[in-house]
């Protein structure tokens, strides 16, 4: 959530310096997804020991490090590729009621 937040705050900042609301979004996209993947990247690694977890209680371990990395992927792709769309979109449709 907190990606989405800054890419959504570094797209609005790049609009009042000027540029088109797809400029801004592509541009706020592009200066995130270091930080993203890098964050996304450490935390994967981090819970990636439960998911090949082995031993006692390791059917529980697998099962919540498969799920977190699961949630962890899905919201990291989210954050790169549609929160900018989406972010477009919404700018487009509220050019268009003014």
């Amino acid at each position: 959530a907190k990606n989405a937040i800054l890419i959504v705050e570094f797209a609005v900042d790049a609009e009042k310096k000027g540029m088109t609301a797809r400029e801004a979004a592509l541009e706020a996209a592009r200066l995130r997804l270091r930080p993203i993947l890098m964050t996304s990247i450490a935390f994967i690694a981090g819970v990636f020991p439960l998911a090949v977890a082995s031993g006692a209680g390791a059917g529980s371990q697998n099962d919540i490090g498969t799920g977190v990395i699961g949630g962890m992927v899905t919201a990291t792709i989210l954050a790169i590729f549609f929160v900018p769309v989406f972010f477009q979109l919404i700018n487009r449709g509220l050019q268009h009621h003014e």
